[in-house]
């Protein structure tokens, strides 16, 4: 599949369409996922957490989650990086997230390495 070349367009709807997929929750509990970022000759990814997401204190077991999975699923993304908080929140004003700031990887494409929480799904 790596040797079919997918537009920009084609990329950001399966990353769309893998989120609704894999994570329902975050739109049920009223959150949002969305693309922030995306650089196909990296093979990086910016995932933007909205809505509840930004008050949620499972939202960063849902962020390894996505960084996990997406990289196992998606064979142009090589790195997920994931926002939460401050930034596409909706009916949340400017309350802090209970996960401040980004969480990306150290480097290496697919580690998760950074001593998070485990996601239960």
């Amino acid at each position: 599949m790596s040797s079919e070349a997918k537009s920009e367009d084609d990329l950001r709807e399966e990353i769309s369409i893998f989120l609704q997929k894999n994570f329902p929750q975050i739109e049920m509990h009223g959150g949002s996922a969305a693309i922030q970022n995306l650089d196909r000759e990296s093979g990086e990814a910016t995932i933007q957490l909205g809505g509840s997401c930004s008050g949620c204190g499972i939202s960063p077991m849902t962020i390894q989650a996505i960084k996990k999975r997406m990289v196992d699923e998606i064979a142009e993304i090589e790195t997920v990086h994931a926002n939460t908080g401050g930034g596409g929140g909706s009916g949340h004003g400017d309350k802090s997230p209970s996960f401040p700031g980004e969480t990306t990887d150290s480097g290496e494409s697919g580690k998760d390495d950074d001593g998070g929480p485990t996601a239960p799904f």
